[in-house]
């Protein structure tokens, strides 16, 4: 929240005590305050959203947003939403804007705006160690659970089920990973980021591995992610954009990022 400043009250001045004092000057009227960010996320994308320990949200997009709101000097308040449905509700005017590791891609351009990029990471597939993997032809009648209208879904209809591989859609990436665990699902297709953190390296996952080549088609995949915001939102945009640019100058943003994702190599997910 911004300072509230107000001026003071003038010296007094030094003539004869017969002499009338100056009356004090007004104070400056406060600053309104800004209104309070809404921000959709969905907290089932480990480590970019999810819940902690403590049954709060947490994660890269959620510490990104509140940095973002410090900089624009905003308070982010989190709307918690079911993935599908992210995009109806900000046309809806539900939040303000959606910060939960979404692609900007074409078809969403058709429907929304989009901040700068503020990370671009690549997609894997992901197959249990047993399964030999040499294209999806080598998969056909496999089971790969991607989450529902995500750009790995996209991807996954357009070059998996041609090629005879069963495409099971889930509300969120985490009730991917239980369909794994149970056996009901043979691989998923995600963020490398997310699963290689979400699942790859927790015991549930030590008997599946990633497989094929690094998946970044911008037909899918888009140039990166973004804040998602209601087309018309100018002034919003810029005010965003230039909170992105301020605290990838000033240090804050890589705070955030080796926060995360320093164990994987020194991974800079903003990218190139």
């Amino acid at each position: 929240m911004p300072l509230l400043l107000a001026c003071s009250k003038p010296a007094e001045p030094t003539a004869a005590p017969a002499a009338a004092t100056s009356a004090p000057s007004a104070s400056a009227a406060p600053s309104p305050a800004l209104p309070d960010l809404r921000v959709a996320i969905d907290p089932t994308y480990e480590p970019f959203t999810y819940k902690g320990a403590d049954g709060k949200a947490t994660g890269f997009d959620v510490d990104f947003a509140n940095a973002l709101c410090e900089q624009i000097k905003r308070k982010c308040v989190f709307a918690e939403q079911v993935w599908d449905s992210m995009i109806p509700g900000l046309m809806a005017r539900k939040y303000d804007v959606i910060i939960s590791s979404m692609g900007i891609t074409e078809a969403r351009l058709a429907q929304i705006d989009f901040s700068d990029r503020y990370y671009k990471t690549h997609s894997r597939m992901v197959l249990k160690k047993s399964v030999q993997f040499d294209g999806p032809a080598s998969i056909k009648g496999k089971r790969i659970g991607v989450g529902k209208a995500t750009i790995q879904e996209k991807w996954a209809l357009g070059e998996l089920k041609p090629a005879g591989v069963k495409v099971v859609s889930y509300d969120a990436q985490d009730q991917v990973y239980l369909d794994l665990r149970a056996g009901r699902i043979d691989g998923t297709v995600a963020d490398f980021v997310e699963v290689t953190g979400g699942f790859l390296s927790k015991p549930e996952g030590q008997d599946y591995q990633l497989v094929g080549p690094e998946l970044d088609d911008p037909k899918y995949f888009g140039i990166g992610v973004g804040i998602g915001l209601r087309k018309g939102d100018t002034a919003l945009k810029e005010t965003l954009n230039a909170g992105i640019q301020a605290i990838r100058g000033n240090g804050v943003y890589k705070t955030i990022n080796d926060k995360y994702f320093a164990k994987y190599g020194n991974l800079d997910v903003y990218g190139k």
